[in-house]
């Protein structure tokens, strides 16, 4: 039987890992046998989510942490260390959507600032924390790493009244590039999926929009919207030896809405 998936004895970190697409993720890579820390900020969905993980017969566990609050990252990263030994993927998938404008012309400051420093500095803070204790083992002789950011469709097309939210979201792929470049000698790869509709509780209002959820469905060649199950399959792909030389790039998890 072909080993090229199985992660036992891998590590996984995903930051927004209780619930929607970080869940999905964490959940198939537990199924192949990664054990998994999570990060969130509502405890109850943190302790639900490490049951259904433990219930795939790996370790996990959940950590309330902030993205956002960067001594809190370093030092949940460090717990995460002295839990599992190591870290060998992260998931960078905290982050919102922009609350709703009529016009760019009304995103005040406040509201531009609350979105960049989540969705932006949550993955620069988170990265820079994981990246070191990367880098350290592979000075030791234990090279390897992933780190994989969940972006947006919005990044690469124009999402009106959303510029906050695409701003954001195309800072991550070019972080993404720039960083596959500077540690690819540590073994470590960098990539940012882009999910397009997908349902979870971050699209609920849009879902609830019977006019535009049909809309948009015509546009998904798949006929349907996206679910966090469907990015299951990537996330384990990244974490495994088989996607050592796939790096640097923006995978688009959409059911070909991009394309159509």
């Amino acid at each position: 039987m072909s080993t090229l998936f199985d992660l036992s004895g891998k590590v996984a970190l995903v930051t927004g890992g209780n619930g929607g697409i970080g869940l999905g993720m964490a959940e198939a890579m537990a199924t192949c046998g990664a054990s998994v820390a999570i990060w969130g900020t509502n405890a109850g969905k943190n302790a639900a989510a490490v049951e259904v993980l433990r219930g795939h017969g790996v370790e996990a566990e959940a950590w309330a942490c902030d993205v956002t609050d960067r001594e809190a990252v370093f030092a949940t990263t460090e717990q995460v260390i002295e839990r599992f030994g190591r870290i060998d993927g992260c998931f960078a998938n905290a982050g919102v959507s922009g609350r709703g404008a009529k016009s760019f012309l009304e995103i005040d400051p406040a509201e531009w600032a609350r979105v960049m420093t989540i969705n932006v500095d949550g993955v620069y803070n988170t990265y820079q924390a994981v990246l070191a204790h990367m880098v350290a083992r592979a000075e030791a002789g234990d090279p390897g790493g992933r780190l994989a950011c969940v972006s947006s469709l919005a990044s690469v097309s124009g999402a009106a009244r959303s510029e906050h939210y695409a701003a954001s979201k195309g800072a991550l792929n070019a972080m993404t590039f720039a960083l596959a470049v500077e540690f690819a000698r540590y073994g470590i790869t960098a990539n940012a999926i882009l999910p397009g509709w997908i349902a979870t509780d971050m699209t609920a209002d849009a879902m609830a929009n019977a006019k535009f959820a049909e809309n948009a469905g015509k546009r998904i060649p798949v006929r349907r919207w996206g679910e966090p199950g469907d990015f299951g399959g990537i996330a384990a792909y990244l974490l495994s030896d088989a996607s050592a030389y796939h790096t640097g790039q923006l995978i688009q998890i959409d059911g070909g809405y991009w394309r159509f």
